[in-house]
C-alpha cells in the first residue's frame, strides 16, 4: 500500500522525522518498503502570472512575456512554450533557481535579456504532458513558493503489509496504529450524518445472505458530476497510486483509502427494479469497467437488478450502470462481503482490484454506515445534490468474541514483564475494548481487527506495541554443554568431504520427478504422485538417486564436460511411510584426469566398488544380480554382513540409447544408514614372531565369484590368520574352459609365539576342507 506522509500527518503526527517514522512502522510489523519523494528537489520555483505575451521580434516560436511573480515590477521571460499566455497561472523558476539537471541563470535570449524561466512539468521533474507550459489553477496564490503550495515536500510510503493486516489498508487504519506505537494524538475525521432531503429509495435484497452480511445503498439526487475534484484529494489520490477520473468516482477512491471500506456508485438512471445481492447464474456474463466481458461462475457473489448483473461483488463494477459526466443521479453501495466469498474470484479473472484486495483480507463491518455517511458528505460538498434514507439489509454479521489475556502467561512467554496498565492501554488505543481483572486482561477485538482470536494473538500484539527494540538482549539461561556424539556412526558431513577427497562432486537435485523417468528405470515401481505439481515433468515423488544423476549427466555432456564424477545424499520416497537416506553416485568418461603419467582408460565397475570400499572401510560381497536399470552382465547386488546394501553397474543399454549417451556410466546406490555404521579403532600389539605365508590355488566354476570363494575361507579362518587376498585369476593350459583358478594369500601370526608347522597345515586344511564343501574348489595340481 501506498500513502502520502502528509495526509497520514494530517490524522497523527509523532515527533519523528520520516527515518524514524518508517522504522517505528517496521519494527511494529508493517514493514516499509520504500520511502519515496513525492517531487525530485528544486528550489525557487514560485506561483506567477503571465500579464502579457507579446512575440519576440527576431524569432517566430518565442514569446517575450511580462510575468508577474509577486514582487513590485513585473520581470520579463522569453519563452518557448507554444500555450503561453496572458492571463496564465504557470510555475517560474527565478535566476539562481537549482532544477533537476539545470541551473537558472539571467541571460540574454536573442537580444532579450530573460529573467527566468517558466517551467513544464518535464523541467521540473514531475509527472504530467511536457509539450507546454504546467498551467496552475486559477486560485493559486501568485509569488508564493511552488513547493509549498503543491506540498511536494511530501514522502510517498509504501508498505508491505501480510494477509492478516487488512485494518492496515486505509490512511485512518495507519493513523490508529501510529498512535498506539508513539502515543502521539490521532485526529480522526469527523463524519455527520448527511441531511436527509429526500423520500426517495431503492429496494435492497440479499439472497446470499452468508456471503453478505450487511448491505446499505442510498439514493442521491442532483448532483453535478462534472464538478472539479479538490485538489487536495486529487493530490491524496494520485500520492496513493490511483488517477483522478471524475468526482463522483473519486470520492469512493478516496473514501477506500481513508476508511478501508471499498464502495461503488451506480448511475440510477440505468438500474432496472430494486438491487439484489445473490450468486451468479448458470451462462450470465457482465461487461466490466475496464471493457472485459467476464464468464460468471456459480460461485461468484453478484449485484444484479431485474435485467441481470450489474456489479461483481466487491471486485468490480459493471461498464453498463457506470458513472458518466452527464450522471444526475446516483445510488451509492457500501457493503460488508464475507472474505471466502471473494477470495480467489478476482484472480479467476485476471483480475487484481483495489476492493478485492481489501474484501479477500476482510473489511470492518462495523464502519460500513460510517463509510456510507463520509461518502455522501463528500458528494454533496463537492457535487452538490440531495441525499435520500439508507437502504440496509443485514443478517448475521461475525461475533467478536472476549479473549482473556492471562499476566502470568504474558510474562512467560513474552520472557519479559510488561506493565498490565501499559498493556491494556496499548490494546485500547488499537480500538480494543478492555476490561481489568486481578490478574487478567479480558480483550474484546475490535471489529475490524479479524487477526485477534486468541490469547497469544494478543500476546503478539502487547510485545509489538512495547517495542522489539525494547526488549533487553539476555543471554539464554541454560547451561552449555557438548552433546555426546557416537563414534561409530560417519557423520553426512564426513561422508560427504570423503568423497570430494575420492573425486566426486556433490549435486542436489529435485526430489520431484518425472513419473516417466522412474517407470523407464524400474517398470514395476508406484512412485508417489503429487496432488499439486509444479509442473507435469516433477509431478512424482523419486524413488531413486538415479533418475536426478542422469540428468546432471546429460546437462555436463551437453556443455561438452567429458569426465563426469558425481553423487547425492539424498532421500528417496518408496511410500507414506518408507522414506530412507540413500547414497547414490554417477562416473562417466576416463578413470583418471588426462595425464602423462597414465594411460587412458574408461572408468569401471572395479573402479567404483574400490571407492565404495576405500569409503566405507567394508569389503563388498558383489553379488551378481539383475536390476532393471542395470546391464545384465554389468550388474551386482553389494552385500555387507549377510545384508543386501545397495546395487552398482552400468547403466542398462536400452536406456543408454534412449537418453542418446555415447557410452553407459556406472552408478551406485547403497543404504547410506547402514553403511554409516564402523568399528572403533582399538589397540594391538605387534607381534614379535614371525609370519607365515601360504599361497593356495583354487580351482573352482568360471561362474563362482571369488567373493564367494573368499567368504567360505573367512568363515572357517583360525584367530592366527591375519589376512586372505586373492591376488591372481588364471584362465588358459591346465585348467579346464569351464573353470578357472584362483590364487589365494594366506597370512598367519600369533603375538604370544611362534607358529608351528602342524598349526599352519591344520589351518590351511580348514581352508581347503570349507572350499570344497562350499564352492566345489579343489587345490590346482
Amino acid at each position: 500500500m501506498q500513502f502520502s506522509e502528509a495526509w497520514l500527518r494530517s490524522l497523527v503526527n509523532p515527533a519523528l522525522d520520516t527515518p524514524q517514522l518508517a522504522h517505528a512502522l517496521t519494527m511494529a510489523g508493517l514493514e516499509v518498503e520504500a520511502l519515496t519523494p513525492a517531487a525530485p528537489t528544486f528550489n525557487n520555483v514560485v506561483v506567477a502570472k503571465i500579464l502579457t505575451a507579446a512575440k519576440h521580434p527576431d524569432a517566430d516560436r518565442l514569446r517575450v512575456c511580462q510575468v508577474d511573480v509577486g514582487e513590485a515590477e513585473p520581470v520579463t521571460i522569453v519563452c518557448g512554450a507554444p500555450n503561453a499566455a496572458a492571463g496564465l497561472k504557470v510555475a517560474c523558476a527565478r535566476p539562481g533557481a537549482k532544477l533537476p539537471g539545470i541551473e537558472i541563470k539571467v541571460a540574454k535570449v536573442r537580444g532579450i535579456e530573460s529573467f527566468g524561466m517558466l517551467c513544464s512539468t518535464r523541467e521540473l521533474g514531475l509527472e504530467g504532458t511536457a509539450d507546454g507550459l504546467m498551467v496552475l489553477d486559477a486560485d493559486a496564490p501568485v509569488g508564493k513558493d511552488f513547493r509549498a503550495w503543491l506540498n511536494l515536500d511530501d514522502t510517498l510510503i509504501t508498505l508491505k503489509l501480510t494477509p492478516n493486516r487488512a485494518d492496515c489498508l486505509s490512511v485512518q487504519g495507519l493513523a490508529r496504529e501510529v498512535g498506539a506505537i508513539t502515543g502521539a494524538e490521532v485526529c480522526l475525521p469527523q463524519v455527520q450524518e448527511a441531511p436527509v432531503r429526500i423520500k426517495d429509495t431503492l429496494s435492497v435484497s440479499v439472497t446470499a445472505s452468508e456471503a453478505c452480511p450487511r448491505y446499505l445503498g442510498r439514493v442521491v439526487r442532483g448532483i453535478n458530476a462534472q464538478a472539479a475534484t479538490p485538489r487536495w484529494m486529487a493530490e491524496r489520490l494520485e500520492r496513493s497510486g490511483i488517477r483522478p477520473l471524475l468526482a463522483p468516482i473519486d470520492i469512493t477512491n478516496y473514501v477506500l483509502l481513508e476508511l478501508g471500506q471499498p464502495m461503488h456508485a451506480f448511475a440510477l438512471s440505468r438500474l432496472h427494479g430494486g438491487v439484489e445481492v445473490r450468486l451468479a447464474r448458470p451462462g450470465e456474463k457482465l461487461e466490466l469497467l475496464n471493457g472485459q466481458a467476464a464468464e460468471l461462475a456459480p460461485d461468484m457473489l453478484v449485484i444484479a437488478d431485474s435485467s441481470g448483473p450489474v456489479a461483481l461483488a466487491g471486485i468490480m463494477g459493471g461498464q453498463a450502470t457506470s458513472v458518466e459526466r452527464v450522471t444526475v443521479d446516483v445510488f451509492l453501495e457500501a457493503a460488508f462481503f464475507a472474505p471466502t466469498a471473494i477470495a480467489g474470484r478476482a484472480r479467476r479473472l485476471g483480475l487484481s482490484t483495489d476492493s478485492s484486495h481489501r474484501f479477500e483480507r476482510g473489511v470492518d463491518f462495523g464502519a460500513t454506515r460510517q463509510a456510507m455517511e463520509r461518502a455522501t458528505q463528500l458528494l454533496l460538498e463537492i457535487c452538490g445534490g440531495q441525499a435520500g434514507p439508507i437502504s440496509e439489509a443485514v443478517t448475521s454479521l461475525p461475533q467478536r468474541q472476549p479473549i482473556t489475556l492471562r499476566l502470568a502467561r504474558l510474562k512467560r512467554v513474552a520472557g519479559i514483564e510488561l506493565d498490565a496498565d501499559q498493556v491494556a492501554r496499548s490494546l485500547a488505543a488499537l480500538g480494543a475494548a478492555v476490561e481489568r481483572r486481578a490478574d487478567s486482561l479480558v480483550v474484546t477485538p475490535p471489529s475490524f481487527r479479524f487477526d485477534l482470536a486468541i490469547e497469544e494473538d494478543l500476546i503478539e500484539e502487547a510485545v509489538r506495541l512495547f517495542g522489539y527494540d525494547n526488549i533487553p538482549a539476555q543471554p539464554p539461561a541454560a547451561p552449555s554443554r557438548m552433546l555426546p556424539q557416537d563414534e561409530r556412526l560417519v557423520a553426512d558431513d564426513t561422508l560427504r568431504q570423503m568423497l570430494v577427497d575420492l573425486d566426486y562432486q556433490e549435486v542436489i537435485t529435485y526430489s520431484f520427478v518425472d513419473p516417466a523417468w522412474e517407470t523407464a528405470l524400474d517398470a514395476g515401481v508406484r512412485p508417489l504422485l503429487l496432488a499439486n505439481p509444479l509442473a507435469t515433468q516433477l509431478s512424482a515423488m523419486r524413488t531413486t538417486l538415479w533418475s536426478g544423476l542422469i540428468e546432471t549427466l546429460r546437462h555436463n555432456l551437453n556443455r561438452q564436460q567429458e569426465r563426469v564424477r558425481i553423487f547425492e545424499l539424498g532421500r528417496v520416497y518408496l511410500s507414506d511411510a518408507e522414506q530412507p537416506m540413500k547414497l547414490g553416485g554417477l562416473a562417466y568418461g576416463d578413470a583418471l584426469p588426462e595425464q602423462w603419467g597414465a594411460a587412458s582408460r574408461r572408468v569401471d565397475f572395479f573402479d567404483l566398488k574400490g571407492d565404495l570400499e576405500r569409503l566405507f572401510g567394508h569389503t563388498f560381497d558383489a553379488r551378481s544380480s539383475a536390476h532393471p536399470a542395470l546391464h545384465p552382465g554389468q550388474s551386482a547386488e553389494l552385500w555387507v554382513d549377510g545384508r543386501a546394501v545397495g546395487w552398482i553397474g552400468a547403466l542398462h543399454p536400452r536406456l543408454v540409447q534412449a537418453l542418446g549417451l555415447p557410452a553407459a556410466p556406472v552408478l551406485f546406490e547403497l543404504d547410506s544408514v547402514l553403511l554409516a555404521r564402523r568399528g572403533l579403532p582399538h589397540h594391538a600389539t605387534l607381534s614379535r614372531f614371525p609370519q607365515v605365508r601360504r599361497d593356495l590355488a583354487f580351482v573352482l566354476d568360471s561362474h563362482t565369484p571369488a567373493g564367494e570363494l573368499l567368504a567360505a575361507l573367512h568363515k572357517v579362518a583360525p584367530a592366527q590368520i591375519r589376512s586372505i587376498d586373492v591376488f591372481d585369476e588364471y584362465r588358459g593350459k591346465g585348467v579346464a574352459e569351464n573353470q578357472k583358478s584362483l590364487a589365494i594369500r594366506v597370512v598367519m601370526q600369533d603375538t604370544e609365539r611362534t607358529l608351528t608347522d602342524q598349526e599352519v597345515e591344520d589351518a590351511v586344511q580348514k581352508l581347503i576342507d570349507s572350499a570344497r564343501r562350499q564352492c566345489n574348489a579343489s587345490l590346482r595340481e
